[in-house]
């Protein structure tokens, strides 16, 4: 997968894109990441990529012409090789596990990172194909949102992770909150283990485990429930 990200911070970047997963799957070659200073793409002399708004209102615009000219520079020339470009916006869908996974299979992803007030219409109507939020909240721009998107889809890739069951037992797949988990030792503090995670019987502790997960959904998230099928 190739993920190119554009922004007018790239300096954020480098402390998430060069640790933990997100670093071993860069080096493993599962992903290539980008990141472009949109300044870089500008017209203006001084740099500039936003302007005050037509109609008047508070705050500044993001300017059309350097996000068209950074994404075109980036999309291949044939169509059918054309990568899915997304803007994170508060304004958009909200990711959630199932949309990471759709995302995940996308060969190319170009991540266009909002700011100020607001973006010219023309670059949501006419250049990119998505927008997405993190959630129903506001930001000071698309930079974070983009980590977290980046995070999200990179730990999808097969290979990514060292142990292949780990996406199969996690909290969302299957619309339900991971089960409780715990650790050695069996007793800290008093507090014990359930016995049944300690019993050996798989069958069991699979049942205990999917028992557990729905009750959790139950109480924290039941808004999951109504999706499981």
């Amino acid at each position: 997968m190739r993920i190119d990200i554009i922004t007018i911070f790239p300096k954020m970047f480098g402390p998430i894109l060069n640790e933990s997963i997100i670093k071993r799957a860069q080096n493993k070659g599962k992903v290539k990441i980008y990141i472009h200073n949109l300044r870089d793409y500008t017209l203006d002399k001084h740099k500039k990529v936003d302007d005050r708004p037509f109609g008047g209102g508070a705050g500044m615009v993001m300017s059309p012409q350097p996000i068209f000219t950074a994404v075109e520079s980036l999309r291949p020339k044939t169509k059918d090789q054309r990568p899915k470009t997304i803007l994170l916006s508060p304004q958009g869908r909200r990711l959630d596990h199932g949309l990471a996974k759709k995302l995940a299979k996308y060969k190319h992803l170009i991540l266009v990172c909002g700011h100020y007030e607001g973006i010219d219409e023309r670059v949501r109507g006419h250049l990119v194909d998505e927008e997405i939020s993190i959630g129903d909240y506001v930001l000071t721009g698309g930079e974070l949102p983009a980590m977290v998107l980046v995070d999200a889809l990179i730990r999808l890739i097969p290979g990514v992770l060292g142990d292949k069951n780990s996406l199969n037992f996690e909290s969302f797949e299957g619309n339900l909150l991971e089960y409780p988990q715990y650790t050695r030792p069996a007793i800290f503090r008093g507090l014990k283990v359930p016995a049944i995670l300690l019993s050996g019987d798989h069958k069991k502790i699979e049942s205990w485990r999917r028992q557990e997960a729905a009750k959790r959904t139950k109480a924290r998230r039941p808004d999951l429930l109504k999706k499981v099928t």
